[in-house]
């Protein structure tokens, strides 16, 4: 496992977005991320935040399992959007199903306040050896 006090993910987009990592590792990862004023009409599934705390989520895991010397590219998100959030935080969390060598898998469930789930995603990326 890779020394995370040396790894700033403090980044834009986390800064923009509002998102705060409270655990952190390649197996598991989990962060929260506030949402409101979601005024898409209520049988439409905006999943857009969702998918951009899973997507960060992901990525930031398979980062930490890449280590020195890897990155993480290719990276496929399949996900399934079960409800908007409104207001309120929402909190994801990844799960590695996967962690190879060359692959890395997780599973990530944003949910509600309420423990109600937004998001299920999974994501997939190849880890090749950084260039330089």
């Amino acid at each position: 496992m890779t020394d995370t006090d040396s790894l700033d993910y403090t980044g834009t987009l986390l800064e923009r977005m509002g998102i705060q990592i409270l655990e952190l590792s390649a197996e598991r990862a989990v962060a929260t991320m506030p949402v409101e004023g979601n005024t898409q009409p209520a049988g439409l599934l905006h999943g857009g935040a969702s998918v951009v705390l899973a997507e960060t989520l992901g990525s930031v895991a398979a980062h930490l399992h890449a280590g020195p010397g890897r990155t993480a590219v290719g990276i496929e998100v399949s996900a399934t959007h079960h409800r908007s959030a409104r207001s309120g935080l929402v909190t994801g969390t990844a799960t590695a199903l996967q962690l190879g060598r060359t692959l890395a898998s997780y599973e990530i469930v944003v949910e509600d306040a309420d423990g109600r789930r937004l998001c299920t995603s999974r994501l997939t990326c190849m880890l090749v050896a950084s260039a330089g």
